[in-house]
């Protein structure tokens, strides 16, 4: 026997023993498993779905769906529905398809009828152009029943990737998702995770155990908390179930069915839009931090402000809102975290968040103050360049209506990227203080005027002098203006206005891409 073959059987043990760990760490016992989701305070999948759906809107499909194996000791248990709870209902009176994975019956684990079961909410979802919620408490597949679950999961992802852009997708994960599990909510546009009670990950914390020695719980490895601040994957993380529910009935408002139609519009009574408030807004100091959410607030609709990823790359600020009713996507940096640099995770954030908003007719809205990129060794080696250019793609690909404001700093190529008129803006405002530079003053003029700065007499006071001078130039939004590369420049309590009055212009906004199979963003 050779060398290779036997460290390839040793392996293939090894990770037996290890899938076989993180199995058994998830499914536990049948009745220990009932005890645990009680003591937990966690929702049975009915209930879940009880509290979703409006009042007896609910009609099921599948009730009497049974697993067809019979290998170990299956062909003795047998369970109406066989873990997962499928059908449609309504949500404020808009229809919605729905399946709730009941970790009571076998784990929640995942077998040929469980996936048929699911694979046809979602396509029915698809053929009536209806949102597809999924409330996952699984414990993975279902290991007597082999590749037959494997194949399930397969089908599931496949047809996540044909709804994708089609209809929204939300995910829920009200229990554990592991191992492939985690790859269907990956895809799909939301992810819900509820504190202490649901967790995600690849491999358990058994497995990491046993592989890189780290000791670590469910929790810290893969929980709410985790994932909503260091790892992006969640994008809301709610205290308990019931606020989860919540959130995603709020989600909800603001998207339309399906990518042919439009976000539902509240009615909205005109009435004296300037915000004061927003006039004192920027510091005096350029340097000095300022909270975007205080914009944001002041110039859309009252408390209608939802905000997605929260936690996560705090630098940029993404989030639903309304504008006289009408339901938008907002972009917009945060100069009170970093300064409101770009860095990877905040590009990929926005980009992942624009895309969402052009699938599905939300026109977007863009508050610029950015610096530029972030620098150092640890942004290069981990490619800013490839996706900072994920953000740059996405906004330029987008077709729904665009609309920027620079409320301070739009420097270097991070001015280009947030939604620029040379990257495809249909309107673009900035407010008068406002400094659209290749850099900021100071940096500029010791590039430009370097050689005079060292012969002067004073350095100081002549860079000092030239500062000044680079700033009445350069630092403010009228030159770009003379360009035709900002619309106006606008006072800030004129900002609401003026927002309200360009996505009115703007509603019926038709673009159209060059003909293509798909673009290649760089993934």
């Amino acid at each position: 026997m050779t060398k290779r073959k036997l460290d390839s059987e040793i392996l293939s043990k090894k990770f037996d023993e290890l899938n076989r760990k993180n199995q058994e760490s998830l499914l536990g016992g049948g009745e220990k498993r009932i005890e645990q989701q009680h003591a937990r305070n966690k929702l049975t999948a009915r209930e879940r779905i009880h509290l979703l759906l409006d009042e007896d809107s609910f009609e099921e499909l599948g009730k009497f769906v049974m697993h067809r194996s019979k290998d170990f000791g299956l062909d003795k248990e047998y369970y109406l529905g066989d873990g997962v709870v499928t059908g449609y209902g309504t949500i404020n009176g808009r229809l919605v398809y729905v399946f709730s994975q009941d970790f009571t019956v076998f784990g929640g684990s995942l077998s040929e009828t469980h996936a048929e079961k699911i694979v046809k909410v979602m396509e029915l979802a698809m053929q009536n152009g209806a949102p597809l919620i999924g409330l996952n408490d699984s414990g993975g597949a279902r290991i007597q029943e082999g590749v037959v679950s494997l194949g399930g999961y397969a089908d599931i992802f496949y047809r996540n990737v044909m709804a994708s852009g089609v209809i929204p997708q939300i995910s829920a994960i009200m229990g554990p998702c592991a191992g492939g599990a985690v790859y269907s909510p990956a895809m799909t546009d939301f992810i819900f995770m509820v504190e202490n009670t649901s967790f995600m990950f690849v491999t358990g914390p058994n497995v990491v155990k046993t592989v890189t020695h780290e000791n670590v719980t469910a929790e810290e490895l893969g929980g709410a908390s985790a994932h909503s601040t260091k790892s992006g994957v969640t994008h809301f993380a709610a205290a308990n179930e019931m606020e989860c529910i919540n959130q995603i009935k709020q989600l909800l408002s603001y998207m339309p069915q399906n990518c042919e139609e439009e976000a539902p519009r509240l009615d909205y009574t005109p009435s004296d839009e300037a915000r004061e408030k927003l006039n004192s807004i920027i510091p005096d100091n350029p340097n000095q931090p300022y909270d975007m959410r205080e914009v944001i607030e002041g110039i859309v609709d009252t408390d209608s402000f939802f905000e997605a990823h929260k936690n996560f790359a705090e630098n940029i600020v993404v989030g639903f809102a309304r504008i006289a009713g009408r339901s938008i996507g907002i972009v917009g940096n945060q100069p009170a975290s970093l300064a409101g640099v770009l860095d990877i995770d905040s590009s990929v954030k926005g980009a992942r968040f624009v895309r969402f908003c052009d699938c599905f007719n939300i026109p977007l809205l863009v508050l610029e103050d950015v610096p530029g990129f972030l620098p150092g060794t640890d942004q290069e080696w981990n490619a800013i360049i490839t996706n900072g250019a994920k953000l740059l793609y996405a906004f330029s690909e987008a077709t729904v209506p665009r609309v920027t404001v620079i409320t301070r700093k739009a420097y270097g190529g991070a001015y280009d990227v947030m939604n620029s008129k040379h990257i495809g803006a249909d309107l673009n405002y900035a407010w008068p203080t406002a400094e659209i530079a290749v850099m900021g003053a100071k940096g500029a003029a010791e590039i430009i005027f370097k050689r005079e700065i060292a012969e002067a007499e004073n350095p100081e006071a002549k860079l000092n002098e030239k500062v000044e001078e680079y700033t009445r130039k350069f630092a403010n939004p009228y030159r770009a203006a003379h360009r035709g590369y900002i619309d106006e420049v606008i006072y800030p309590d004129q900002t609401r206005e003026k927002l309200i009055r360009a996505f009115k212009m703007l509603e019926n906004k038709v673009a159209k891409l060059p003909k293509k199979k798909h673009g290649n963003i760089p993934l």
